[in-house]
């Protein structure tokens, strides 16, 4: 899951995971912002 969130970032897209538009690392660091997409958990 880090490495799937940490894309954006080692790509130089965005300074934090959560700031990526569409990831879900939102929903995962429990800020207040809500992900574009809704994330179901499955567990």
């Amino acid at each position: 899951m880090n490495y799937i969130h940490n894309n954006p970032v080692e790509a130089g897209i965005v300074e934090k995971p959560e700031h990526y538009m569409y990831s879900s690392a939102k929903d995962y660091f429990f800020t207040k912002e809500c992900a574009l997409l809704d994330l179901v958990f499955m567990w």
